[in-house]
């Protein structure tokens, strides 16, 4: 077996320790996490009706959650986290949801990508309209 030089065992643990520290980089940054509500939101009003803008909506990022109106009395309830790395969502205006981190939109009526680079749509979850507030079911 050849041997190794010392200035190549350093080369090698160098190159090492890199990747091993470039790992959690990558992993935070390659793809999207699957934050959802809480659990404990289920049945709990999220905001009432008269709040959220017919043709529009409201971010609840603590929740992770974006509660729309696109036509008066039609609510919805999607994930405020973007499909393509995981940013939280930061408007929502002109019928869309914004992301702030590379420019892909939503539609506030399903959720559906508008404009790229999102390769999925948002996330819906179930809710209601109860004694005037939206709730998830």
């Amino acid at each position: 077996m050849p041997e190794i030089t010392r200035r190549q065992l350093l080369r090698s643990s160098a190159t090492a320790a890199a990747g091993l520290a470039a790992v959690p980089l990558l992993a935070s940054c390659g793809s999207p996490t699957a934050s959802g509500p809480s659990k404990n939101l289920i049945g709990k009003p999220l905001l009432a009706v008269d709040e959220i803008p017919v043709g529009g909506g409201h971010i609840l990022a603590n929740d992770h959650v974006v509660v729309t109106q696109p036509t008066k009395g039609t609510f919805h309830v999607f994930s405020s986290t973007c499909t393509h790395q995981g940013c939280t969502v930061s408007q929502v205006q002109g019928g869309t949801i914004d992301c702030p981190c590379h420019g892909s939109k939503y539609s506030i009526i399903n959720g559906a990508v508008k404009a790229g680079p999102a390769p999925r749509p948002l996330p819906e979850y179930k809710s209601q309209v109860k004694a005037g507030y939206v709730e998830l079911t």
